[in-house]
This record gives structure tokens, C-alpha cells and sequence, in this order.
């Protein structure tokens, strides 16, 4: 069946609001998050040249963007850039770690449980959280800190609870969960592509 005249105009604006609202808020992030993003490069670079680790947690779509940057790391990102794999550890990977923690010791604790077991003084933990307040992350980033890990929070809105917790906050400047959502992805790449490029390029 044939889309109506008005179904067509209507999807073809609300694409192009769409795309027109991610430009935007990128466009945010770079007047309002550069130097939080700057400082972001300098500790992961400072962890992988005194041979240390970085761990990513989040929930969702933030577990997704947490796997996907790690193999970044894991991988690499410039395909003219022949460098070795840098250790990055996506928590959110593993189905029996993460089921038996929710029955367990409650869901809530799963990362932190993770943070315990892998991870040392001067790792890194990264955790994505669109509001900030996701408990999982924030005990995780509470643990990383009673370990004497660097800890950086890639967050939305207000920066929720993890805004405190963190070492460092890079607050995306939007309340829309879907464009907070690719200001994360964003700042992800544009952090491990630097860090890529000053200890390879």
C-alpha cells in the first residue's frame, strides 16, 4: 500500500529534525565538553603507559556502547596505524557473571563485583549512564575508587548521582536519552581515536 502525501512529508521532517537535533547537541559537546574530554585522554594514556587497563560499564544501550568501545581499544580504530591490542574489558559481556550476580548478590552490585575482581590501582573505569543514577554504575565507580582506580563517567541530563562519584564527568548537554545516547558514542571515539594516535599515530 502507497504511503498518504502527508505520511511522506511528515517522515521526511521528522528525519531531518531529527539529524538537525544530533548536530545540535554535538555542537553543545564541543563548546561545553572539550576540556573535560581533553583531561579524559590525558588518564587514559597516563593508565596504558604505566601499563594498567580500562574497564566500561553501563546499562542497555550504554552495555552496548561499552562492548563497542572496548573493541576499539581492543582492535584499534585507524586501519593505517599498526599498533598491538590495549587492554579494555567491557563488564557487561559476560552472561554468567552478570546472571549470577543479579541472583545472587543483586543486581545492583554486578559491576562493582566486577570491579573488585579485575580491577587494580590505576586502572581505569569508564561508566555510561544516560541519567547518572543507574546504581549498578555508580557502585561500580563507588568500588573502583576504594581500589585506587582513575574513574570517568559518560553521563546526560545533569549528571545525576555519578557526577559526584567520578573522577572526572562528561556531561552531555541534553535531556533527549537517544541524542545523549550518540553524544556518548561520540565523545567515546573521538577519546580512543586521540589516544590511539599519541601513543601509535
Amino acid at each position: 500500500m502507497a504511503h498518504r502525501p502527508l505520511t511522506i512529508v511528515y517522515r521526511q521532517t521528522f528525519i531531518q529534525d531529527s539529524l538537525k537535533a544530533s548536530a545540535e547537541v554535538k555542537a553543545k559537546i564541543a563548546e561545553k565538553c572539550s576540556g573535560d574530554i581533553s583531561k579524559a585522554i590525558d588518564v587514559i594514556i597516563n593508565a596504558f603507559n604505566q601499563k594498567k587497563k580500562i574497564l566500561l560499564c553501563g546499562n542497555g544501550g550504554s552495555a552496548a556502547d561499552a562492548q563497542h568501545l572496548a573493541a576499539e581499544f581492543v582492535i584499534r580504530l585507524s586501519p593505517t596505524i599498526k599498533r598491538p591490542g590495549l587492554p579494555a574489558i567491557a563488564l557487561t559481556t559476560d552472561a554468567s557473571n552478570l546472571t549470577a550476580g543479579a541472583n545472587d548478590i543483586g543486581y545492583d552490585n554486578v559491576f562493582a563485583r566486577s570491579v573488585e575482581a579485575l580491577g587494580n590501582e590505576g586502572d581505569v573505569l569508564i561508566g555510561i549512564s544516560t541519567s547518572g543514577n543507574s546504581a549498578s554504575v555508580n557502585n561500580a565507580f563507588t568500588k573502583a575508587r576504594e581500589k585506587k582506580m582513575a574513574t570517568i563517567a559518560l553521563l546526560g541530563k545533569d549528571g545525576g548521582k555519578s557526577k559526584d562519584i567520578a573522577d572526572l564527568a562528561i556531561i552531555v548537554p541534553s535531556d533527549d536519552t537517544q541524542r545523549i545516547q550518540e553524544g556518548h558514542i561520540t565523545v567515546g571515539h573521538i577519546i580512543f581515536q586521540e589516544v590511539e594516535q599519541e601513543l601509535f599515530g
